[in-house]
């Protein structure tokens, strides 16, 4: 009792920042009336370890209270402890009304947002403290008249008692409120949900539980039926508490399912409709970044704004509501200097309407700032939701990064697949036309110009050698048909006729026309990519499916199937693929290329081999 009001005072001056400077006018003011505050209680302490100031039970009820140390006929301890008290909580009053700087971040607005919490509990206080003064007095004044505490005397304490118990649970629930919903004394910025959620239903559990016990007292009721009525009541709250976190669990996982669920990245980049350019539309984040915005956090309007590296991949700042206009950063990325800064506050006037501006990192460092105004009901945002806010924040930008990376990439494949076409065509009509027409004329006149008939023979052999090479170097590399025209199933039966026409004893194809019509119906960029790897599969089985046997029936089975997608099967019944065989079979590079690119579309590539029995290729799509 003689400790609180000074560990009241001594928190109330750490919170108004009494020891953060040296300098303070705070600490200028209070440093001396703290030093007789503390000399106060010292002496209270030994006051009751050495001179005895209580009564005895006897004593105290007849009103003798001469044995005890006075002061002129005035007991010591009543005149010392008002004293104490009141000096205390005055001063703990005038460290609240101005204290000094805050040197945490944000500190300023938690006091700001607790302080009339915290001035109404030390308010409270006083009220307890004069009371309690009042009380005493009255006992020592009648202990001068009377002999005994009369009834009438006995109900006045009573009275003042109730009274007294009311103000301490008053100032316990406006302490209470401040450290709950501002947590001015754990260190944490901002306030947490579940704290605030915890410390209501302590509260409530608290006015029930009183509520049954005095009940019980009043009308006298047996006490094992007092403890079966708290036990019920605490089974009941402990009920209501498990349901409201699983109403708010399904709450959060429902907001949260923007996030959680697919953003359909393959199917963006591959099946959707390209301009005249060549390029795909940029990948759409407004649905998540909206949903966080309102669902989630309840601004009244939020920017996302890339820095560093990833700001040339994502372009435009993301806004919300769509109509705002963007804000510019201004200095605030030289306040982001470490990981750690979670929150800082930010003017409204020269930032659009945002009041928070929080930091988003990555392995890079600072990839982007997240700008939030005030919520929409007017409350301060809490812990759970900045943090919530960073993490999907940093993931929206990355999302976005990767998908404009995956964009220009894939749009680079279509350039380099469409200039290397343009380079085979050239490459074969300057062969055509140009390289073999003189390689002809030249081996003629050398026929018929040549003295020596052995040398121009020879000549004129070699001629005709690379003559044959290079005939069936163009042989070999037949330009590829226009598979987005004609269609994927025409355009491998053209190749299996053209380019490799004869290299299998038989082909059979396995495809209904449905299936077939499905096939031809790809998007061109998907089209182009399963005919490179069919190709690519069926030069292989051509070139090493007889093995060392070239006299070996070869024969290939072509299939297509529709299940939960599109599946092309190209089978040969050579001499399969052995680990020992990649040296004489190639690197394998050209099918891992090309599964990577099935990769790229969404689909897949897998191998499956038989020695001396069969080489399957699986090729699906969506």
């Amino acid at each position: 009792v003689i400790s609180l009001p000074f560990a009241w005072y001594t928190a109330m001056l750490w919170y108004a920042g009494f020891w953060e400077k040296r300098d303070s006018i705070l600490r200028y003011r209070h440093r001396l009336w703290y030093g007789a505050a503390a000399s106060l209680m010292i002496a209270l302490w030994a006051l009751l370890l050495l001179a005895n100031p209580f009564p005895t039970f006897e004593q105290a009820i007849n009103l003798m209270l001469a044995p005890t140390p006075t002061i002129f006929g005035l007991p010591v301890l009543v005149l010392f402890y008002p004293v104490c008290t009141l000096l205390c909580i005055g001063l703990a009053l005038d460290a609240l009304l101005r204290p000094g700087p805050a040197r945490r971040m944000m500190g300023d607005l938690a006091r700001r947002r607790a302080q009339p919490f915290l001035i109404a509990t030390s308010a409270v206080l006083l009220l307890v403290g004069a009371l309690v003064c009042w009380v005493m007095l009255r006992v020592v004044v009648n202990a001068g008249e009377r002999y005994a505490v009369q009834f009438d005397e006995l109900l006045r304490i009573a009275y003042s008692d109730l009274i007294i118990s009311g103000l301490i649970t008053l100032a316990v629930l406006s302490l209470g409120q401040a450290v709950a919903r501002y947590e001015v004394f754990t260190g944490k910025t901002l306030p947490q949900q579940r704290f605030m959620r915890h410390w209501h239903n302590a509260v409530l559990l608290a006015v029930g539980f009183g509520a049954v016990l005095s009940a019980g007292l009043t009308i006298d009721v047996p006490p094992i039926y007092i403890v079966l009525m708290t036990a019920l009541l605490v089974t009941l709250f402990y009920t209501l508490f498990s349901r409201s976190s699983y109403v708010e669990r399904e709450r959060y996982i429902e907001h949260l399912r923007p996030f959680v669920t697919s953003q359909r990245l393959y199917e963006h980049m591959t099946r959707e409709s390209f301009p005249a350019g060549g390029l795909p539309t940029a990948f759409d984040i407004s649905t998540p970044f909206y949903a966080l915005c309102d669902e989630i956090l309840g601004a009244s309007c939020a920017y996302l704004l890339p820095v560093g590296a990833f700001a040339p991949l994502i372009g435009q700042a993301m806004v919300y509501p769509a109509h705002a206009s963007s804000p510019l950063l201004h200095d605030l990325i030289e306040r982001f200097s470490l990981p750690q800064t979670m929150v800082v506050g930010v003017d409204p006037v020269t930032h659009g309407g945002a009041a928070w501006a929080i930091p988003l990192w990555s392995e890079r460092g600072l990839i982007g700032v997240l700008l939030l105004g005030e919520k929409r009901n007017g409350s301060l945002f809490t812990q759970e939701e900045i943090e919530i806010a960073r993490a999907s924040g940093e993931r929206l930008i990355d999302m976005q990064a990767s998908a404009e990376m995956a964009r220009r990439l894939m749009n680079l494949q279509r350039q380099r697949l469409a200039q290397t076409q343009v380079v085979d065509r050239r490459t074969r009509r300057m062969l055509h036309d140009d390289v073999l027409p003189r390689l002809h004329a030249a081996m003629l006149t050398l026929s018929m110009e040549s003295q020596d008939g052995d040398v121009g023979q020879s000549v004129v052999d070699q001629l005709a050698e690379l003559h044959h090479q290079i005939a069936d170097l163009l042989h070999e590399t037949a330009p590829a048909p226009e598979v987005g025209r004609i269609g994927l199933i025409p355009a491998l039966k053209q190749a299996l006729s053209g380019e490799l026409g004869g290299a299998f004893d038989r082909v059979t194809w396995r495809i209904d026309e449905a299936v077939e019509g499905q096939a031809n119906a790809l998007p061109a960029l998907t089209a182009e990519v399963v005919y490179y790897a069919a190709r690519e599969a069926m030069r292989n089985a051509a070139v090493y499916g007889r093995g060392a046997d070239a006299k070996r029936p070869l024969h290939l089975c072509v299939s297509v199937a529709a299940d939960m997608g599109l599946s092309l099967s190209i089978e040969d019944n050579g001499v399969g693929m052995t680990p020992s065989d990649e040296s004489a079979h190639g690197s394998g590079h050209g099918l891992a290329l090309h599964g990577t690119m099935m990769a790229v579309i969404g689909g897949a590539l897998t191998v499956e081999s038989a020695p001396d029995r069969f080489t399957r290729i699986a090729l699906t799509v969506p």
